[in-house]
């Protein structure tokens, strides 16, 4: 049984056990006798997920909407697999990423090209097709219902271009995916989250995505629901700092293409990227040692690296 969080609002989050503990979420939302899975983690993480509707006496006929925020597999690796286990659900996804999860071959082929054919089936396994029956191409400030509760749908660009934020206006609240950066718990302290962007390859788009970071804050919302990672409080700083770092890694990238030539800008971008984060857990006063800190943004300052290294190539 993965850990699991009663949140409130019907909304309950389960720890994905994607990568290591506290590193990405899945939610579950309940109202009214119907239930929304947002994210699915991957392969290993649908066995949870379905343990979770067991233990909490919920038949698998009452999952309305399956709805990942992205394609990204940490997002949605277990969709196909999920949805099998799942015949009445339907699957609710941008519409760019529709065709991937009805036919996930080319993404299986991408990831595989990236990480190698045994890892990739280590940590993901084969991506199974959705039936396009089941499939909602869901569009910009389409509203679903579940119940009477109402869950309004944003084209939020900028981390990818298949990337949709969910509205609750029950918890006063969006399901962010990874437009509205990563707050990892080790990093939180009495100053709160410690956040930052993430420009995973291979779609970074800085004022997109700064764009869709301030359409969301347009709602006023009072909280973030995290897939990376967990519920969020009081975001106008937050959006603040994730605006004001988004132009930080840009000038840093930029000054990196500078002076630098095209073979030395991986390298120098991860270099450049651990210092900026180092240095912000510095000021955040996190009482965890430098090596401590890197285990736990190593991750995701290689994977920052690699996609701002794409960006400055197109640009």
């Amino acid at each position: 049984m993965s850990q699991v969080i009663d949140l409130g609002w019907g909304i309950h989050l389960l720890d994905a056990q994607h990568g290591r503990a506290e590193m990405a979420a899945c939610y579950v939302m309940v109202h009214e006798g119907e239930v929304a899975i947002i994210e699915t983690g991957t392969k290993d993480t649908v066995p949870l997920i379905l343990d979770f509707l067991v233990q909490a006496g919920i038949e698998t006929s009452a999952v309305k909407y399956v709805i990942p925020t992205h394609v990204h597999l940490d997002h949605a690796g277990g969709v196909g697999l999920l949805m099998q286990a799942l015949p009445h659900a339907q699957l609710v996804v941008h519409p760019q990423g529709a065709r991937h999860m009805i036919d996930p071959s080319k993404l299986q082929a991408g990831a595989t090209a990236v990480y190698g054919e045994t890892m990739f089936q280590e940590v993901y396994g084969d991506l199974l097709p959705v039936d396009p029956t089941q499939v909602i191409s869901i569009e910009d400030d389409q509203i679903l219902k579940l119940g009477s509760r109402a869950l309004t749908f944003l084209d939020t660009p900028g981390h990818a271009r298949h990337h949709v934020c969910i509205y609750d206006e029950m918890s006063n609240g969006f399901f962010t995916g990874d437009t509205f950066g990563l707050a990892y718990q080790e990093l939180t302290n009495e100053k709160g989250p410690f956040i930052f962007p993430t420009t995973t390859p291979v779609q970074f788009d800085p004022e997109a995505m700064k764009s869709s970071i301030t359409r969301l804050m347009s709602y006023q919302p009072e909280r973030m629901f995290l897939t990376h990672y967990g519920m969020v409080e009081n975001p106008v700083p937050l959006a603040q700092r994730l605006t004001s770092m988004v132009d930080r890694y840009v000038a840093m990238a930029e000054a990196i293409k500078a002076q630098f030539p095209q073979a030395q800008w991986f390298e120098q971008l991860e270099k450049g990227m651990y210092e900026l984060l180092l240095k912000d857990l510095k000021e955040h006063g996190s009482d965890l040692t430098e090596t401590q800190q890197k285990a736990v943004i190593s991750v995701d300052t290689r994977l920052n690296a690699q996609g701002l290294e794409v960006w400055l190539a197109k640009s």
